[in-house]
């Protein structure tokens, strides 16, 4: 859901990855064997602490791969491709697909692009999760926009809005 993982990729750009969307592609997706089961607080690594609390609430859990897979023929697990065709197989409901302007939330129950979320948007900021809020068409729906003030190493939050038109080759 948006508002649990777009706090966790902004941040996680923001401050783990030090703003170099190439380095998140490699640990979030090249150097990743099949998939990830769930992103955890690790990815919130250099980030200052009271970020960390506000969007965790103090707890800790790390990022876990999927790791432990047994196929039905024994033979090892293959990384997970989704395309349109694959996306209702795989009963998906999300997709975050990262641009180097932001990431793309996509409402798989809805459509098959997203609007882009800014990379500079502050990670406090509260995300509406219902699918059809999601639509290419419109802006980014943030419920309400963070009212905490930024440390001075923060990024200021910027308004959520689309993106420019997405370019052919996604990642």
């Amino acid at each position: 859901m948006p508002s649990h993982h777009l706090p966790l990729l902004l941040a996680a750009y923001q401050y783990k990855f030090g703003r170099n969307v190439e380095a998140m592609w490699r640990h979030l997706i090249d150097d990743v064997a099949v998939g990830w089961e769930e992103l955890g607080t690790d990815l919130l690594d250099d980030a200052p602490p009271a970020l960390v609390a506000a969007l965790t609430g103090g707890e800790h859990w790390p990022s876990r791969t999927l790791d432990q897979l047994v196929t039905p023929d024994g033979s090892p697990p293959v990384r997970m491709s989704v395309t349109d065709e694959t996306a209702d197989a795989q009963d998906m409901e999300w997709g975050y697909v990262l641009h180097k302007e932001g990431v793309e939330v996509i409402s798989l129950l809805h459509e098959d692009i997203g609007p882009i979320v800014s990379w500079s948007i502050d990670p406090r900021t509260a995300f509406n999760d219902h699918p059809a809020a999601w639509s290419s068409r419109a802006s980014p729906p943030a419920i309400r926009a963070s009212r905490s003030t930024p440390t001075p190493s923060a990024p200021a939050a910027a308004p959520a809005k689309a993106g420019p038109s997405r370019p052919t080759a996604r990642r």
